[in-house]
Parts: C-alpha cells; structure tokens; sequence
C-alpha cells in the first residue's frame, strides 16, 4: 500500500523578531485524519508556528503546502479559505451576535446587496450538526451561552468553510471534565471524518488519549517526533528541556514533624461551611473538588484575604487576628490561582516582585538597595530556573511558567513554614510544572526546616503525584485527609460529584 499523502508539510519554517530567533528552520508534517499533538515549554515557538500557519504571522522563510498545494496565507480569512482553521485559547467570539452570525462572520453568503439568511440558516446547521449539542441554536445570543458552548460555535465557523485542518490551542483550560469528555468525542468523531487536527496541550494525559504522534519544540528547532503510544512523560519533558527527568513527580520519603496548622469547624460568609484539618511539617496536603466547591474560599479565609464566619485557625497552637500581614508574619504564604490580577505587580521587575513582602531585609531607613535585591533574586532564577534576561526584567515580559516561578520563589524568599498553593500549575508547560514539583519536595524535605504544604489542584494525576494526603471540598464542607496509598482518583471523584459523602 504507497504511504498516504500528508495534509500538512512545513518545511524550513523560519522567523525572528528584531534580534530573536522565534523559528529557525521548523519542518512539521501532519497526516489526513490524524490528531497530532505539539508540545514545548512557554516560549518553545508552538504558537508562532501556529500564528504563521493560521496566516496571523508571515514567515521569514520555508515553504507550506495543504493536500499537496503551495499554502501561502496573508491573513487568518486566507488561512480557513485553504481549509486551514485555528481555535485559540482565548475565544474570539462576537457576544452581541447570534450564534448564526458568529459562524459564518467575514463569509457571510449574499443575495445582491443583502446577507442572504436563509443561506446562513442552512451553513450553520450543517456546522452544528457536528456537534451532540442541541440547546445550541442559530438564534441564540452569543453573550447567553456558556465558554464551552462558545468553544464549539468557534469550532462550527471552521467546519462551515471546510476547514480539513483544524488547530486546538490550550481547548481544555476553561472547560469543566463533562466539558472536555464532550470536547474528545468531537475530536474523535472530527479525525473519523478525515480532518486533521493539531492539538497544543500542556497535559500529557490529554495528548495521550487523543493523539498519535507528538512533536515537540524547544527553542525555536523540532527537537523531534515521537510515538505517542511508546514515549514516557519523562522522555516528553526531557525533550522539553534538554536533560534528563528521572520522574515527572519526584518523590522521596516524608517525615511529617511538629503540627504547624490546626483547623477546627472554620467557615467563610458563604463557602466554606466547615473545614477540619491538620497540618504537619513535612507533608503535603492537597484539596481535591469541583470549581466553585469552595477550596479557594478555604484558603483565602485561612490567609485572611476573605472573612472568616466561624471556627478557628491556630497557627503552632496559637489563635491570632486572621489578615495577610499576620499570615505572612506567622510564616504563612499564599500562592493566587490568578497570577496575573493577584499574584504578581505585572509592572514591576522580578526582583522587586519576588522581595516584595520582605523589603524590611533590603535596605535601611525606608530606603531598597537593588543590589541586595538583585543578589537574592538570583538565586531563585537559578534554583527555579526563570528563564530571563536580568532580575530587573519585568515580570509582564515573562512566559506564564516563568511568571508563576516567580510568584512562587516570593513565599521561598520570605522563608515562610506553610505554603498554600491554589492551582500552582494551572496555565504552564509541563518543564515548568516538573521544576515547581522538584521545588515543593524540596522544600519538604529539607534536612534543617522542612516547610509544609497545602495545594489545591483540579488535576488529579498532580495531586496524587505530590501529594501525602488528600482531601476533598464537596459544596463547601471539607472531608478527612486520607494517605494517597489508599485512594484512587474514582474514590475522589465520587466525593467531588457528591455520590459519595466522605473518602474510604
């Protein structure tokens, strides 16, 4: 049987930015029907080879060809009329239009001078009918439907021009898991059609249900293609950052020490409504559950950003007035899962964002010496690995992984004994998770002071990967902490969804 032709071939793909080199000489094939996922770190060059093949960007050089044609676009409407069509992370959806108007926006079918509707009528439930989702309708406004609804109203404009090459960016990062099952049956039932799809994802687990091949990018160069049914997530994320990885969840033994955090019926204005939990040095807690369950309310009354209702929250047995000042002071640090609105002063360098809640240590008489900052700072850049020009880069210039390193070598700096982490990893390539897990066991299993830990995460392989116990926030009341060894994530899930009231 003669191989079967490719639907997609970049061949030499180049592009720099004044002085840097963003692509240099990428080739990347990608076959009818198949899914092929594209993996890197933040900043690897996935989606500057993404933008050019979409026709956001013009390459500098290299060549393209779709189905066997030269594929040149100058613009994304050139890109879809080539049947090449891009789902970006962030949706870009008209609200104030109706899902019809949406669809077949920038092709709208015309009759003479008018939009001929009965025509857009007809492409959009063609479009729709893709979709195993029937509270979709041609009428309805955009602005009433929900993110994932909207995901597939973008999805839906590709189909109604023919696009037989679709690109997912990061699709997952706002669904909820009903969302991403539904999400993976189209990307079945699309690749059963014949079209082909690259998907961009951060989670390997996804890459391994959906795709065949990966390719991974570092630095601008394919670093190589691989088997998706063969290759480890340690071999992924050595690809990734050029060394080995032993394990992508480091684990060395835990000795859970003195109890540093004791929580007795604690409740917040609405959730949570009650929270009993220890906490030791030494051990890493995580707290498992829905969004909107009530994990992040939890440990923002715990740090004092929200107000707490009831109960209590000693800190070495000691009650004290709950406010972020007293936490930090307390030796307590909070990690935002919004990074960009609360965890970090986007403005400001790295140094002053990573020193900025012990200034005191910087300087005398109400004035900084950013020398000492500079100093201090680069010894995380060098434990966490931030990828940067100088600390006096500014963290808005910085990839999501590194920003997220940075905020999380500020409780470091601080020397705090708790970290509450609440979604630490959300929204960053998986070297930069496997460097955040390394840094939590270290900190753990310090031979002098080892810290502990709380961490929240809606990704079960992360928590029962770094974690000692678990448990779960099911509509605000937290269960009892159960040793990982004897759970599994169905037991957690169970809890989550609420057939089940407690863990095993």
């Amino acid at each position: 049987m003669p191989p079967i032709p490719p639907r997609l071939v970049m061949r030499g793909i180049r592009k720099t930015f004044g002085s840097t080199i963003a692509l240099g000489r990428v080739d990347l094939e990608v076959l009818p029907g198949e899914v092929h996922a594209l993996v890197g770190e933040n900043g690897a060059g996935k989606s500057t080879l993404m933008k050019i093949l979409s026709g956001a960007h013009l390459p500098d050089g290299g060549e393209m060809e779709v189905d066997g044609k030269p594929y040149r676009p100058h613009n994304p409407l050139d890109a879809r009329a080539a049947g090449v069509g891009m789902i970006y992370q962030e949706l870009s959806i008209a609200p104030h239009l109706t899902v019809e108007e949406n669809i077949v926006l920038g092709m709208e079918p015309m009759k003479g001078l008018f939009v001929d509707r009965k025509a857009m009528r007809a492409r959009t439930l063609e479009a729709l009918a893709h979709f195993d989702h029937p509270d979709i309708r041609p009428e309805t406004l955009a602005g009433n439907l929900s993110v994932s609804a909207l995901q597939l109203v973008e999805i839906g404009r590709s189909l109604a021009m023919g696009c037989k090459l679709l690109v997912f960016d990061e699709p997952t990062s706002s669904l909820a898991q009903k969302d991403i099952e539904r999400l993976f049956t189209l990307i079945d039932r699309l690749k059963a059609q014949g079209i082909s799809i690259i998907y961009i994802s951060h989670f390997l687990e996804e890459v391994k249900r959906l795709a065949s091949r990966l390719t991974v990018l570092r630095d601008g160069s394919v670093i190589g293609t691989r088997d998706v049914s063969t290759v480890t997530p340690e071999e992924v994320v050595a690809l990734m950052v050029g060394r080995d990885v032993k394990d992508l969840y480091p684990r060395t033994a835990h000795q859970p020490g003195e109890k540093l955090l004791e929580i007795r019926s604690l409740s917040g204005r609405k959730k949570p409504t009650e929270v009993n939990l220890d906490l030791h040095r030494g051990e890493v807690v995580g707290i498992a559950g829905l969004v909107g369950s009530g994990r992040t309310e939890f440990l923002r009354a715990l740090f004092g950003l929200d107000p707490m209702s009831g109960g209590e929250a000693l800190v070495r047995g000691k009650n004290g007035a709950a406010n972020p000042r007293m936490r930090w002071q307390e030796g307590l640090g909070f990690l935002s899962e919004n990074r960009k609105e609360e965890g970090l002063a986007l403005n400001l360098s790295i140094a002053d964002n990573i020193t900025l809640t012990c200034l005191e240590r910087f300087g005398k008489a109400g004035t900084l010496s950013p020398r000492k900052q500079n100093a201090a700072t680069a010894v995380w850049i060098e434990r966490l690995g931030i990828k940067c020009q100088d600390p006096s880069q500014s963290v808005g210039a910085l990839s999501g992984g590194n920003q997220q390193k940075t905020a999380f070598a500020r409780l470091l700096e601080h020397d705090v004994d708790v970290l509450l982490l609440d979604e630490p990893t959300r929204g960053i390539d998986i070297a930069a998770k496997a460097r955040i897990y390394e840094a939590i066991n270290e900190v753990v299993t310090d031979s002098i002071r080892p810290r502990a830990v709380i961490i929240i995460s809606s990704y079960l392989p992360e928590l029962f990967g770094v974690c000692d116990r678990i448990a779960v926030m099911s509509q605000g009341k937290l269960t009892r902490a159960v040793p990982v060894e004897k759970l599994t994530p169905h037991d957690v899930m169970l809890v989550a969804t609420g057939k089940a009231a407690d863990l095993p």
